[in-house]
């Protein structure tokens, strides 16, 4: 009875053992590759009436684009879903400085002022400043800008350029470049400043307007994200690095925008 006993024993802690050294045999949950406002999710903060950099798809609810599929694709290295969140373009570097967002793409020039506040990643695109008139307008240069109702987008660097150049009474701000489209079809504006390859898509879509042949900016592109978040700068721009060396980024301009 007791050889039994002590053979079930054996038996017993033979099995607890087994499943002992399975538990610890077990990987360990993988950590999070950064730290983000929310976990699981990349947060992205843009103004999606900017096409072809951001906009509404066609179903209506998702968004697609340049930088969309950019940060989509730099979500899926890092482990993370692509979570994008639509706002007035003054609120995206808001925005990411205070928490809402991680990154904020939205066609977003680098410059000194915006520098001071957050920090940019590896650019990842060339942007120029067109300016889009009625055909048949007397304007026919950039040169010809100076005393025109000039129709910008809030908080873009042509709003700021336009002001810096023309002073603030001839620039009228509107929230998005459509708005500042229709105001030009209305003649409440002599002309728009905006990106070329908006310019191309605001051009294409509505009769009776066309871009000047000489620009009037050539800018940098680039991803915001907050000064305090170092570790997921270094992330982004590792995999953002890699992307652009293996051609990756290249197709993604390529699908959205036109070589003419």
């Amino acid at each position: 009875m007791k050889k039994v006993l002590a053979i079930a024993l054996a038996a017993l802690m033979a099995v607890s053992f087994a499943a002992c050294a399975k538990q610890e045999a077990a990987p360990a949950a993988a950590a999070p590759a950064v730290k983000t406002v929310q976990a699981g999710k990349l947060i992205m903060a843009t103004n999606a009436a900017f096409p072809p950099y951001e906009f509404v798809a066609d179903d209506g609810k998702s968004f697609a684009g340049v930088d969309v599929e950019i940060a989509d694709m730099i979500a899926k290295e890092l482990g993370l879903e692509l979570q994008v969140e639509d706002m007035e373009f003054a609120s995206i570097l808001t925005a990411v400085q205070t928490g809402k967002a991680d990154i904020a793409m939205a066609g977003l020039t680098v410059t000194e002022e915006r520098l001071q506040n957050v920090n940019f990643s590896t650019v990842y695109a060339k942007g120029v400043q067109s300016v889009i008139v009625p055909e048949g307008s007397a304007i026919a240069s950039v040169d010809d800008l100076a005393g025109k109702k000039i129709g910008v987008q809030e908080s873009t660097t042509g709003h700021i350029y336009c002001e810096d150049d023309f002073g603030a009474d001839f620039v009228t701000a509107f929230p998005n470049g459509a708005n500042a489209v229709e105001a030009l079809k209305a003649g409440k504006v002599e002309c728009v400043v905006i990106d070329n390859n908006p310019a191309k898509e605001f051009v294409k879509a509505n009769e009776g307007l066309k871009i000047l042949d000489t620009a009037y900016a050539e800018e940098d592109y680039a991803a915001a994200i907050a000064k305090e978040n170092e570790d997921l700068l270094k992330k982004f721009n590792e995999i953002l690095d890699k992307k652009i060396a293996d051609g990756s980024v290249q197709a993604i301009l390529d699908k959205y925008i036109s070589a003419k």
